[in-house]
């Protein structure tokens, strides 16, 4: 059996960045070079800096520069996803429980490229068909 990937969620990114908690160490755990992000989660980072206080814009977009460049080649497009959210997002409208296009995009990435999905949003990331999901803020590992 091959390793195991993670994608990680914005949620999660942020925690990391800020160097908070039980992130940090269950990423030097499973190792950084078993963890992916998608383009979406880079997108949501960057919206969350345009919106930030403009005394902390220019470090916070240094912060995120350097949190990407540790990703390398495991930034993953959103291309690989499109079919798998075409299908996701018609089952949930049908079901009456649909999920903001950015975290289904998100979700159903790590679903078509096989990684375990890393979030906060379990609540909703949980209604996807054939998500992996581990939540490594509020839940304690070995």
């Amino acid at each position: 059996m091959g390793r195991i990937g993670y994608l990680l969620d914005s949620n999660i990114c942020i925690h990391f960045i800020k160097n908070e908690g039980s992130v940090v160490s269950r990423i030097r755990k499973v190792g950084l070079m078993n963890c992916y992000l998608s383009e979406i989660t880079i997108l949501e980072l960057m919206y969350g800096i345009a919106n930030s206080q403009s005394s902390k814009k220019a470090e916070n977009k240094a912060k995120l520069e350097q949190f990407i460049g540790g990703f390398d080649n495991r930034i993953l497009p959103i291309r690989s996803a499109f079919d798998e959210f075409a299908t996701q997002k018609t089952q949930l409208r049908k079901l009456g429980t649909p999920i903001s296009d950015f975290d289904l995009l998100i979700a159903c990435t790590s679903v078509s490229n096989n990684l375990v999905m890393v979030s906060r949003n379990v609540k909703e990331m949980g209604r996807i068909e054939g998500i992996l999901l581990e939540n490594w803020i509020d839940e304690k590992f070995d």
